[in-house]
């Protein structure tokens, strides 16, 4: 007994010092924090400078308030991350200030979908009109990364660098064989012939129909990207599409001959070449801004008048509030609401990237929509993707604008349910007994059995029914018939230049598009555009931060992309309910 209340007053005292030693910690946090912010405040665009953009950060859609990034904590660097928003807006802004001579791309790799590729490309194309040059070296470009560097007017490769360039590809992870060596049979329920989210856990490669689809979407994109390259370096499609299919640009001297670089160059000489372009000595550092720091924005429109508000809505769609980077359907739909119930708000953007995810939530999300146009206009822009469940609350908008490589459609359903019988009865010697009440009492809610034919019977009338009221929604939104919809459905996934075509997409345009006919549409002449969910506050953020996300960006500073799959897996573990989504590590490299 003396030693138990020995143990007892340690495990106290172990957990007092603890709670001592968090505190200064977390002190110590908010004080770097509110310096950091102070210091971020202050930076200053020097003169004759350079706006120098290098994507191999993180891109969310809109930038993420983490009250950890820059900070000195051991054993975390403070990855840096920046949202699509900010990065439009500061090229914007760059184009007007006459401190900013000109764009240095730096870039070898994109951290983001085609779509965000091609609206930063698009923002620097519109900065050139400006007369201003756009000048790019890289030491390696991946595909995505000259895909973006082919938008300057001078290109350049290290003598010793590489260019990929041997056309597009994406693959799947399949985690049947896995979950059968696990002991774990994961029950699917399902409608939709192309609904392939599902297809990792009950097969090892791709179906025929899924095939089918990758091979039409992965065109389309494709096709884009050619086209985008040949209109900046006057090069034929037919031309770059012979040289991928022949990976001709195997050494950087191929690059030059094929004419995709200007010159192979080292740093040193790029420059003295960007130092000639301002017109400084040799001898003098070159003034330039990271994007990450530039502090100046795009004029946002005039204050006090009407707005249009840009709402975003990007991650997997789920449950309850969510966290940063989720769409959580009662955060959203309460946003919703308090934008349709605001007199000062005229017009909704409302700004979708997700790939989808509970069917509850993307229904109750789609309600507020719905409700909402009846009193104002709602246009929807659509980001990298915008599928199955991302599509359903895109469904009931006034438009839907979407970019020609956006990830769209998807319409189809889904449940899975897990059984671990043979993981805990042979793997780990675990066995369950039950009590029940009635018949179904504990349909899918033990795991340590198989569904009987009649409960999964019971389940699938439910998934049906949730795939009539999804295909409801589209062609009550879209005004075409159910049975088109269920033509172009089943779980079939397009991009948005497709989805033009088969009436789920209005037109292939951005976001300023977007805001611009949203402003037409509530007859504006002079508004304001201001963005929701609205950012914290710094110290307002650290306390709301949660214990998952801390471990999120601890996660991808140490593993870096390999961290998605981890994220990925435990996802799977967490869903519940019937789902609307496509697999969300839709890769295309």
């Amino acid at each position: 007994m003396r030693s138990f209340f020995k143990y007892v007053l340690a495990t106290i005292t172990g957990i007092i010092i603890s709670s001592i030693i968090l505190f200064f910690i977390v002190i110590g946090i908010i004080g770097a924090m509110v310096s950091s912010v102070g210091t971020k405040s202050e930076t200053i665009t020097p003169s004759n400078a350079v706006l120098m953009i290098n994507l191999d950060h993180t891109i969310t859609e809109k930038t993420e308030p983490n009250p950890f990034e820059g900070l000195d904590v051991p054993g975390y660097s403070g990855t840096r991350s920046i949202g699509l928003n900010d990065i439009l807006s500061r090229i914007k802004a760059a184009k007007e200030d006459a401190n900013i001579k000109g764009i240095y791309l730096n870039v070898a790799g994109v951290n983001a979908g085609f779509p965000t590729a091609k609206a930063i490309r698009e923002a620097i194309v519109d900065f050139k009109e400006s007369g201003k040059f756009v000048l790019a070296f890289s030491d390696v470009m991946s595909q995505k990364g000259y895909y973006m560097n082919s938008v300057a007017d001078e290109i350049y490769l290290n003598p010793q660098g590489s260019l990929d360039f041997r056309g597009l590809a994406t693959s799947v992870m399949f985690f049947k064989e896995a979950m059968e060596k696990l002991g774990v049979d994961m029950q699917i329920l399902k409608v939709g012939t192309y609904k392939s989210a599902v297809e990792p856990f009950m097969m090892n490669s791709m179906s025929e129909a899924n095939k089918e689809q990758v091979n039409s979407y992965l065109g389309s994109i494709y096709n884009t990207f050619l086209q985008d390259i040949s209109n900046s370096k006057k090069i034929t499609v037919d031309s770059l599409k012979h040289i991928a299919d022949g990976y001709l640009i195997r050494e950087p001297e191929d690059a030059k001959i094929y004419g995709f670089v200007n010159g192979l160059l080292y740093k040193d000489e790029v420059l003295a070449k960007l130092r000639g372009k301002l017109g400084i000595d040799a001898k003098k550092d070159i003034p330039y801004v990271s994007i990450l720091d530039y502090n100046n924005k795009a004029d946002a429109g005039e204050a006090g008048a009407s707005r249009v508000a840009v709402l975003y809505a990007y991650g997997e769609i789920v449950d309850g509030e969510g966290m940063e980077g989720q769409i959580g359907g009662d955060k959203i739909s309460r946003e919703l609401r308090d934008l349709r119930t605001d007199d000062r708000v005229k017009a909704i953007v409302l700004r979708v990237n997700s790939p989808g995810g509970s069917a509850l939530a993307s229904e109750n999300i789609w309600r507020e929509v719905d409700l909402t146009k009846k009193v104002k206009p709602v246009i929807v822009s659509m980001g990298d993707y915008a599928a199955s469940g991302g599509y359903y609350i895109s469904a009931a908008a006034d438009s839907i604008f979407a970019d020609p490589t956006t990830l769209t459609g998807s319409i189809g359903v889904f449940g899975m349910i897990p059984n671990m019988q043979k993981l805990f009865n042979d793997k780990l010697g675990i066995h369950f007994d039950a009590v029940k009440t009635a018949k179904f009492a504990d349909m899918d809610v033990d795991m340590d059995r198989p569904l009987t034919e009649e409960e999964k019977s019971i389940i699938q009338g439910g998934v049906n029914k949730i795939y009539q009221v999804f295909m409801k929604r589209v062609a009550d939104g879209r005004k075409i018939d159910v049975a088109n919809v269920d033509s172009i459905g089943q779980g079939r996934v397009w991009t948005g230049e497709q989805a033009v075509k088969l009436k789920l997409v209005d037109r292939v345009a951005g976001l300023d598009e977007a805001i611009e006919a949203a402003a037409k549409k509530a007859k504006l002449d002079n508004y304001r555009v201001s963005e929701y969910p609205r950012a914290k506050e710094p110290f307002a953020n650290l306390l709301s931060t949660s214990k998952e996300k801390i471990k999120m960006w601890m996660l991808e500073d140490e593993m870096g992309d390999y961290v998605k799959y981890l994220t990925e897996i435990k996802k799977i573990t967490k869903r519940s309910g019937i789902q609307a989504r496509i697999p969300y590590l839709v890769e295309i490299y």
